[in-house]
C-alpha cells in the first residue's frame, strides 16, 4: 500500500512542477495474492507458541501419505500441526529461496510459483510441486538435446504436410495461441504455463524419422522456448542458442500464429446414447448438422445400444459432441 501510495505521490508532484503532463503512474492495479505454508509450533509455559521452520520438522504420513503426526528433527520429540497460513516472521514457516535456487535453479522456483496458481490467488508452497517443475524442465531439456544431437533441422515444406504432422503443427500453434491470450490479457501465466505442458506431450510423441518430422520439433521446441522465456529467462535463452540461434531470446520476438495451421480437415465428435459414452466418430469439418447426424444414427455402437428402442431426440453440440436420446 505505502509503495503505491508513494509512487502516486512523486507522480503527481513531478505533474504539478510541469515535468509529467498524466495524472496517475499506472494504468490497472494487479494485487498480488499470498504465499502460505504449513506452520508447526510448541505452547509455552506462559501460554506463547514457539514456532518451528517446516524445514526443521519431520512429518509422520499413513499408507494414504496424509500427516498424522510432526516431531522436531533437533530433539525427535513432537510438535504441534498449526495448519497453513501465509508465511511470515512471526511464524517461522516462511522457505529460503536460495536453498531452493541451490538445488533446483532459478528458474524451477519461478516456475513453479507460476503454475501453482494465478497471480491475484494465494499459493501454496509445496517442495513436491518444486520437484515436479524442476522434472518438467528437465524433460524440455532432454527432447531438446536429443534433438539438436542429431544435426541442424531443414525447412518445414507445409505444402507436404501429412495428418499426423498437420496434427502436431496445430498443437504447436493451438499453444501459442492460448498462451499469447493468456499472459497478454489476463496475466494467467499458470495457464500459459499449462499449454506449453500440453503442448510438450504433444511432442514428445511426435514422429522425428524425416526431415519433416525434425522441422516441424524445430518449430515446436522454438516455440516452447519463447513462450517459456518470460516465466524461466535461463534455460529458455539456452535453448534457444542450441536450437541455432545467434541472438538472446529476450530481443526475439513473440511468436506469431498461424491461423492457417488451426483449420481442421476434420473433426473427432464423441458419441453418446442417453448420456453414456458409446464411441466416437470422425466427420469433415464442414459437415452439416444433418450429416453429422446421419453418421452418428449409422455408428455400429449406435445401431448397437440404440436396437429395440426408438430414437426421440439428436443433440448435436458442434466440435465436440453427440448425445442420441432413446427410450
Amino acid at each position: 500500500i505505502l509503495h503505491l501510495l508513494y509512487a502516486r505521490f512523486f507522480h503527481k508532484l513531478m505533474r504539478d512542477e510541469g515535468l509529467l503532463s498524466s495524472d496517475e503512474p499506472f494504468k490497472n492495479l494487479l494485487t498480488q495474492g499470498m504465499v502460505v505454508a504449513d506452520t508447526y509450533y510448541r505452547v509455552l509455559e506462559n501460554g506463547g507458541k514457539d514456532w518451528f521452520n517446516p524445514a526443521d520438522v519431520e512429518l509422520e504420513r499413513d499408507a494414504k501419505a496424509k500427516v498424522i503426526s510432526a516431531k522436531l528433527k533437533s530433539d525427535g520429540l513432537p510438535v504441534e500441526i498449526g495448519g497453513t497460513e501465509k508465511m511470515s516472521k512471526s511464524k517461522n514457516n516462511g522457505v529460503d529461496p536460495q536453498s531452493m535456487i541451490d538445488q533446483f535453479g532459478a528458474d524451477t522456483c519461478r516456475l513453479f510459483m507460476m503454475f501453482a496458481s494465478p497471480p491475484d490467488m494465494s499459493c501454496e508452497w509445496s517442495d513436491a510441486g518444486v520437484e515436479g517443475a524442476n522434472r518438467f524442465l528437465r524433460r524440455v531439456w532432454r527432447l531438446a538435446h536429443n534433438h539438436v544431437s542429431q544435426g541442424t533441422a531443414g525447412a518445414l515444406d507445409l505444402a507436404s504436410l501429412d495428418d499426423e504432422q498437420k496434427a502436431v503443427r496445430r498443437a504447436i500453434h493451438l499453444a501459442i495461441k492460448q498462451s499469447s491470450f493468456d499472459i497478454g490479457q489476463h496475466h494467467k501465466f499458470n495457464t500459459a504455463i499449462a499449454q506449453v505442458m500440453t503442448l510438450m506431450n504433444v511432442l514428445e510423441k511426435a514422429a522425428q524419422k524425416t526431415a519433416q518430422d525434425r522441422a516441424l520439433l524445430q518449430e515446436g521446441l522454438e516455440a516452447v522456448a519463447l513462450l517459456l522465456a518470460p516465466i524461466t529467462p535461463h534455460i529458455s535463452h539456452q535453448l534457444w542458442l542450441e536450437l541455432g540461434h545467434d541472438d538472446a531470446i529476450i530481443d526475439a520476438q513473440w511468436p506469431q500464429v498461424d491461423e492457417a495451421a488451426l483449420v481442421q480437415d476434420s473433426l473427432t465428435l464423441v458419441i453418446q446414447v442417453n448420456g453414456k459414452l458409446r464411441g466416437q466418430i470422425e466427420v469433415p469439418a464442414s459437415a452439416s448438422r444433418e450429416e453429422i447426424e446421419a453418421a452418428a444414427r449409422s455408428n455400429e455402437n449406435v445401431l448397437r445400444f440404440t436396437e429395440g428402442l426408438s430414437i426421440r431426440k439428436v443433440i448435436v453440440v458442434p466440435g465436440k459432441l453427440v448425445n442420441i436420446v432413446a427410450n
